[in-house]
């Protein structure tokens, strides 16, 4: 099966990628929507354009498509970027979000290709869990939810933050894996990436109940152990 990957960089689509490699085969292409919306429906924005460079690490192509980020604009580019790659199935990291799964289910069934969706409906804990366990470095970009304010922009995702996650949870009701929008990540590194990726500047920009970890500058590193896929 020829397979394509939804990619931002992030740790579901990195983590979904993965776990698809280890199954099913190689995955040709790693598929980046850029979107003109900040605030997109769909697609994942913050440092996205840091994309390509987590797809050098791991070391499979990126294919980078365009959309305005409307509503409705951005599901018919979706399907033309996914319909241009030829593939017979694309892997999405969705979680929880029906509204995301959805809209991805119909493209793929008019395109008479699977989506493959590893991490569906997965216990958010028990997945983050997992992918800490992974050896996934894991960094939050962005957050939008109660209970995660400036100090979680550009924190590492370990045992001690997924603890204040659980509590933000019970106490708030917050997604453990922001899988509606209350966080947003980037992967740094993983025992079966080729490199890894070293930030060496970076900001935070705040407003009202919401804010951004902007990576400015950030340049890739050889390893020198790999894991294989």
């Amino acid at each position: 099966m020829v397979l394509a990957s939804l990619f931002t960089g992030g740790k579901d689509s990195t983590y979904a990628t993965y776990l698809v490699q280890q199954r099913l085969g190689k995955v040709k292409h790693l598929l980046t929507m850029l979107s003109e919306n900040p605030d997109s429906w769909m697609f994942h924005t913050a440092n996205i354009d840091l994309a390509g460079m987590v797809a050098k690490a791991i070391g499979i192509p990126q294919t980078i498509f365009k959309t305005s980020g409307n509503r409705d604009e951005e599901l018919e580019d979706l399907g033309k970027a996914i319909s241009s790659l030829g593939v017979e199935g694309i892997i999405s990291g969705a979680i929880s979000s029906s509204y995301q799964k959805k809209r991805i289910d119909s493209i793929c069934k008019n395109l008479n290709i699977e989506h493959i969706s590893p991490l569906w409906r997965r216990e958010g804990a028990k997945l983050l869990e997992e992918m800490i366990a992974s050896g996934m470095i894991i960094i939050i970009t962005a957050v939008a939810a109660r209970g995660l304010d400036e100090r979680w922009l550009g924190r590492l995702i370990d045992t001690k933050a997924l603890k204040e996650l659980r509590e933000i949870n019970l106490k708030y009701g917050v997604d453990i894996c922001g899988d509606g929008g209350e966080m947003e990540t980037i992967v740094l590194d993983a025992p079966w990436f080729h490199r890894r990726i070293k930030l060496k500047k970076a900001r935070r920009v705040w407003e009202r109940d919401s804010g951004r970890y902007i990576i400015t500058d950030a340049v890739l590193k050889p390893k020198k152990t790999l894991q294989k896929m």
